[in-house]
């Protein structure tokens, strides 16, 4: 067994992108001794020699560096790879990559198109390697014991959900086009929800959609943009290039979905005006409900009458046991420690030769809000259908695969020292 808990059998991966995330997502894999990654990719050459820079620095055997992702993809010693480029080259390098043989890894991003997600369902159903959208919010802390509460009947009823993607990004995308941050070309000429997947990956887990449930439609409006060329304004003065740059992205987007099972889901995208991080985390029913912003939760019948308690004094409860081990041998990681349980739930699946707890339908429908959020935004706030990815299995599929990072159940046994 290795220090991770796991087979002692090797996992090679290869990273594509080397930009800030990818780099840290390297970083995250060659702190697992079982796992080696013996090439690395990236258009530009300085994120390339920092990238191989990282693997030396570790102590690993040398890796490869290519600018083209179709030579790495070429290899015959990799299992899968990790994708950390730019957005609107994430399903194009996934679908490369399944059909080299190679599972695919996705970090976080919306879709330019509904084109593309069906292209990765497509081509999962045509080669069977397993494309999974590396969401690691669905293995944060919070919303694992979420999950736990409701797959134990805590919360009753599932009825309204919200979620969304509120963090202050005024700096990074301002600058985007000095620093190579995709956010910045995104936001000049897209108005969309256009990172949607942090908060309606956990809430759509835990709306068991795909297995018994789907997302229906949706309808999204858009403020004003105005965030971004104040915040420039303020910093550079009037006269600067940026304080005039009109930036198509609103300042807030806001998209209502609605669900087969009829539940709601209010999906939020706030990323150019001053405020705390959160993820607007809520979920609703017909016993209680949780809620993030100010940590608590009300279960009717437990909690005072009309009155919040600390979420707190459920967690020892409901704790995750994929939480309670890592508390215990420690937290390590970016983002708190969801990168390393992310990144070990991709890597297991290939050391088991099954299929990945986030699946190609669960990748192809989180991206896809992205695109129907913009032709909603465009078409006045219209209603507009997301597609069934699974056409028609969601309601009744064979089970996920039972492991210890499974998301669609919690399996307390697997986790029995």
């Amino acid at each position: 067994m290795s220090q991770n808990g796991t087979s002692s059998s090797v996992v090679k991966l290869g990273v594509i992108g080397l930009g800030g995330r990818g780099r840290g997502l390297l970083e995250t894999l060659l702190a697992m001794d079982d796992i080696e990654v013996p090439a690395v990719c990236d258009l530009y050459e300085d994120r390339l020699q920092l990238g191989l820079g990282l693997v030396e620095s570790a102590g690993r055997p040398k890796a490869d560096g290519y600018a083209d992702y179709r030579q790495l993809l070429a290899r015959d010693d990799l299992q899968g790879v990790v994708i950390a480029t730019t957005w609107i080259t994430h399903a194009e390098i996934a679908v490369a990559a399944m059909k080299a043989g190679k599972y695919a890894g996705i970090e976080v991003g919306g879709a330019a198109s509904l084109e593309e997600c069906w292209e990765l369902v497509r081509t999962f159903e045509q080669t069977g390697v397993p494309c999974m959208l590396l969401e690691n919010c669905c293995y944060g802390r919070e919303e694992l014991t979420v999950l736990n509460m409701v797959k134990q009947g805590l919360l009753g009823e599932l009825i309204h959900c919200q979620c969304g993607y509120e963090h202050d990004l005024r700096e990074e995308v301002a600058m985007g086009e000095q620093t190579r941050h995709n956010r910045y070309r995104n936001y000049l000429h897209r108005n969309g929800d256009v990172y949607p997947i942090h908060g309606l990956g956990p809430i759509s887990k835990i709306l068991n959609v795909n297995r018994g449930n789907r997302l229906l439609t949706l309808t999204s409006m858009s403020s004003k943009a105005r965030g971004i060329r104040h915040w420039a304004t303020e910093k550079f003065g009037e006269n600067d290039p940026l304080a005039k740059t009109e930036f198509a992205q609103g300042d807030i987007v806001t998209t209502m979905i609605k669900c087969a099972g009829g539940e709601t889901i209010q999906l939020i995208h706030d990323t150019t005006l001053p405020r705390p991080y959160s993820r607007a985390g809520r979920v609703q029913g017909t016993k209680g409900i949780w809620m993030e912003d100010n940590n608590s939760i009300h279960i009717e019948g437990r909690s005072p009458a009309h009155e919040w308690e600390s979420f707190e004094a459920y967690r020892e409860q409901y704790e995750h046991p994929i939480w309670k081990e890592f508390l215990s041998k420690g937290v390590t990681g970016g983002h708190g420690g969801m990168d390393y349980l992310v990144l070990r739930a991709f890597a297991e699946s290939i050391r088991a030769k099954t299929d990945t707890p986030i699946d190609v339908y669960d990748t192809a429908v989180w991206m896809s809000i992205t695109a129907l959020s913009e032709q909603s935004v465009a078409l006045g706030s219209a209603p507009v259908a997301i597609p069934d990815f699974t056409k028609g299995k969601w309601i009744k599929r064979d089970p996920a695969p039972a492991g210890r990072y499974a998301l669609d159940r919690v399996d307390e046994t697997l986790f029995a020292e």
